[in-house]
C-alpha cells in the first residue's frame, strides 16, 4: 500500500521501483491498476487458486498418517518418507505432488522432519567401531597435501 501513497504523491515509477526493489514494469502496471480502481484495486486478493489438498481432505489425510506406515504396507521401515506420502495422497485422493511439494504441504499444515531419538536395537557399537579403525582407513582416499612445494629449499 506504500504505492499507492507514493502515487498520489506524483512520485516517479523509477524511484518506487529502486524503492521497493521491484522492476519498472511492474511499478507501471500497478499505477495503470492504481489510476483505474484506487488503493483498493492494488489490495492483494490472496492465493491464484484453491489449494489442492483442502482442510476436509488434509485431515483424512492426516488421520491416514497417524495410522503409521505399516497400516499402508510399509512393514520394512516404520517412517514415513516424502516419496510415501505422495503415494499416499495420490492413492487416496487421485492428487499428483512433487516431493517438494508434499514438503511444503505438510510444513503449512503443522508437520515437521523427525529423525528417532533413539539408536536402533540391533545396533552393534563393537562392529561399527572396529569397522572405523580398520575398514574405513582403506576405503578412505588419501588426503592432498596442505600446499604444494614446487621449487624445494
Amino acid at each position: 500500500m506504500q504505492a499507492a501513497q507514493w502515487f498520489g504523491e506524483e512520485r516517479p515509477n523509477a524511484w518506487i521501483a529502486a524503492e521497493l526493489r521491484v522492476g519498472l514494469r511492474q511499478v507501471e502496471e500497478w499505477r495503470r491498476t492504481w489510476r483505474e480502481g484506487g488503493a483498493e484495486a492494488l489490495r492483494s486478493r490472496g492465493p491464484h487458486r484453491r489449494p489442492r489438498l483442502d482442510h476436509v481432505a488434509f485431515a483424512r489425510l492426516e488421520a491416514e498418517l497417524n495410522r503409521g506406515p505399516a497400516a499402508h504396507g510399509y512393514a520394512d521401515d516404520q517412517r514415513w518418507t516424502l516419496g510415501r506420502v505422495a503415494a499416499l495422497i495420490r492413492r487416496l485422493f487421485g492428487i499428483d505432488y512433487t516431493l517438494p511439494g508434499v514438503s511444503l504441504l505438510l510444513r503449512r499444515n503443522g508437520w515437521s522432519v523427525r529423525v528417532p531419538g533413539r539408536r536402533a536395537i540391533e545396533r552393534d557399537d563393537h562392529a561399527v567401531q572396529v569397522w572405523k579403525e580398520q575398514v574405513w582407513p582403506q576405503v578412505e582416499p588419501p588426503r592432498r597435501p596442505g600446499r604444494l612445494d614446487l621449487f624445494p629449499r
